[in-house]
């Protein structure tokens, strides 16, 4: 890939899939290089492949569509240029669409009622003066803070703009109302909800709120209970899971079963202190809804780690389970019997189902795509692709095949990774320079999907290195245990054995290497340019870098850095947060790095980067400083689209000054 290639990344989203099966409703967006925004259709696919996919809308953005239960009507958020998104609705075959909302900061996951005559939507509401269009920040009152949790990386302050409930009746008979319609409020209030799902009697939904007595100082969250009767008026909703009562589990997602007796939850046990995020995976639950019993766990705590994408089918479970570098499709029963139906070298991203038509829609990466539309057979998992929206990348002859790579720690351990060299083609076999890319979390993993930044370093003449080093998810409870209290160790050693053991390769210059990584990732880069010189330059990009400035400037900084880098015994934590600060070794850098961070970046704050930077130059060592006003921590994967080019191009530049190809 080049850089201009960002706009060939035509990304699915969750599809929605017609109650006969017959199709499946997609959104499709790219980044647009001169809008400078994201830009995408609904499209319409037929699940039989008997014609091929067409446009079921032609907005600016076109998300997160929803059918009707009849299969008439299609309900989605459209944004204008600069715009929020907003609820409309169009039928199933196509024409005008109706828009239904005005939320003054944009609506969100739009769901049909049961009876298909309501529409469901969250909107965040903000506090009376605030966020206003025309308005100054100036002329705005100051926040007055009680809480440690008060904002958040992509959405920023949330206490003054709590995320609601709110109900919209669908237009009689498709009419086009002369205004837009009233919404009906069915929360409010300080505490927000999010992910809510109508129940099979449509007389209430469900959803997930962070509403305990102690949400200051744990990470639980509780499903909720929010009636949605004709009558309803603004209520707060009834707690189905309790943190106050005891309650460990922090739920992600939530999803009531077809039959109505139980809900699906996706949760991690947070264990005694509500904080343990570092030992929960995510796991798959079943709760009755007759009050009858507590949460029941059916996936394994020790090895499964799941990633969303929570759907039904016949009455099992349908999850997503992440595994050594790939996301796997698994179906699982009430009883927690289980069949994997999508395996492989994959990386499923969505699934949605219509019960009883034989058909399961699931949204997949692969080396070769950002994404595709399969059909999955629920019962022996034969998968056929039904959309194929890398066709115009894949035509321009710059995408390289990963290579998986086995290595072996110090220790023993088993590593394992990829290695992505370039075209001989082009440049020949060798040696080329080596990048070492570290992925950030650190539970988190590189996966088998196709990675742009790889692609745009291989495209350029760069062998890239990169893997999942102890710390990692996708590779059991143990494995991303390794690191806590214990960053710049044993995950030191394993990424380096993973270099170690691509430049075993002679296709791959040991002599010239560099070594580049995000968020944990530039943790890591960091980490490792205080202990050796044996880099050539380096890239520390939205990095975590000091833990203890970290505390009080990060949004998650007044737990995270205690809880994975300190100390359980709370004299002997300070300590052992000095003892893992790249921060506090900035004294024996001596590599050339470039420090890249966004301005709104409230994961990693702005001051991780600038300090670096400063102490860098401050002791001689060559340093470059790349700011992004306007951008979060997310700037590489959903940044402004020019942004992300920019910031390639400048990549691109610095490895061409310290590792130039064929040097």
């Amino acid at each position: 890939m080049r850089p201009t290639d960002l706009e060939l990344l035509h990304v699915p989203g969750v599809p929605a899939v017609l109650p006969d099966g017959s199709r499946a409703v997609v959104s499709v967006v790219r980044p647009d290089l001169t809008a400078d925004e994201y830009v995408g259709h609904l499209w319409s696919v037929d699940l039989d492949g008997s014609t091929p996919p067409r446009p079921l809308t032609r907005g600016h953005r076109d998300t997160s569509p929803d059918v009707s239960p009849d299969g008439r009507w299609v309900v989605f958020l459209r944004a204008e240029p600069d715009g929020k998104p907003q609820v409309h609705v169009v039928e199933s075959d196509g024409g005008e669409p109706v828009c239904l909302t005005d939320a003054p900061l944009g609506a969100s996951e739009p769901r049909f009622s049961p009876d298909g005559t309501r529409i469901a939507y969250l909107a965040r509401v903000p506090e009376e003066g605030r966020y206003a269009a025309d308005g100054k920040p100036g002329n705005e009152d100051p926040r007055h803070i009680t809480e440690l949790k008060y904002r958040s990386d992509g959405i920023g302050f949330f206490r003054d703009r709590p995320q609601h409930v709110f109900v919209v009746e669908m237009p009689a008979d498709g009419e086009r109302p002369a205004d837009v319609p009233v919404p009906l409020a069915l929360t409010s209030g300080e505490i927000g909800v999010a992910g809510v799902r109508w129940l099979p009697s449509g007389e209430a939904l469900v959803g997930v709120s962070v509403r305990h007595a102690s949400r200051e100082t744990d990470l639980r969250g509780d499903v909720v209970r929010i009636d949605a009767s004709p009558s309803a008026a603004p209520a707060t909703p009834v707690p189905l899971t309790d943190a106050d009562a005891g309650s460990a589990l922090g739920v992600d997602e939530v999803l009531p079963s077809t039959d109505g007796t139980a809900l699906w939850l996706l949760a991690s046990d947070l264990g005694p202190t509500g904080r343990d995020f570092v030992a929960a995976q995510v796991g798959l639950y079943r709760l009755p809804l007759d009050g009858s019993g507590e949460p029941v766990r059916l996936t394994d705590p020790e090895d499964d780690q799941l990633s969303g994408g929570l759907a039904e089918v016949d009455g099992d479970a349908l999850v997503i389970v992440e595994r050594r570098g790939a996301a796997h499709l698994v179906r699982i029963s009430a009883d927690g019997a289980r069949t994997a139906l999508v395996e492989g070298q994959v990386v499923v991203t969505g699934v949605a189902t219509a019960d009883g038509t034989g058909r399961i829609a699931v949204v997949a990466a692969t080396p070769s795509s950002p994404g595709e539309l399969l059909v999955v057979d629920p019962v022996d998992g034969t998968r056929e692709p039904r959309t194929d929206l890398c066709a115009p990348l894949r035509a321009t002859g710059r995408l390289r095949a990963p290579v998986e790579l086995h290595a072996t720690a110090p220790d023993g351990y088993e590593v394992h990774g990829w290695v992505v060299t370039p075209d001989e083609g082009r440049y020949g076999t060798g040696p080329h320079p080596t990048i070492l890319m570290i992925h950030g979390g650190p539970f988190a993993q590189y996966t088998h999907a196709l990675f742009d930044e790889v692609q745009v370093l291989a495209e350029a003449g760069y062998a890239v290195v990169l893997g999942n080093p102890r710390g990692s998810s996708g590779y059991g409870r143990a494995h991303g245990l390794a690191i806590r209290h214990g960053f710049g160790t044993v995950d030191t050693d394993d990424v380096l054995a993973l270099l170690g053991a691509a430049l075993e390769d002679p296709a791959l210059d040991g002599e010239r290497v560099g070594v580049m990584g995000g968020s944990y990732g530039g943790y890591l880069t960091a980490w490792l340019t205080t202990r050796t010189d044996r880099f050539v330059a380096a890239i520390v990009e939205r990095g975590f870098l000091d833990p203890v400035s970290f505390v009080g400037s990060s949004d998650i900084g007044w737990f995270f850095g205690l809880e994975y880098l300190g100390d359980d015994a709370e004299e002997h934590g300070a300590a052992a947060l000095a003892a893992q600060s790249p921060m506090a070794h900035v004294g024996r850098v001596r590599t050339p790095t470039l420090v890249i961070h966004s301005e709104q970046d409230w994961r990693c704050p702005v001051e991780q980067g600038q300090r670096w930077f400063v102490e860098l130059k401050r002791r001689g060592v060559e340093a470059e400083l790349l700011l992004f006003p306007g951008e979060g921590h997310e700037l590489t994967r959903s940044g402004n689209p020019r942004h992300r080019q920019v910031r390639f191009e400048h990549v691109l530049r610095w490895w061409a000054t310290h590792l130039p190809v064929g040097g």
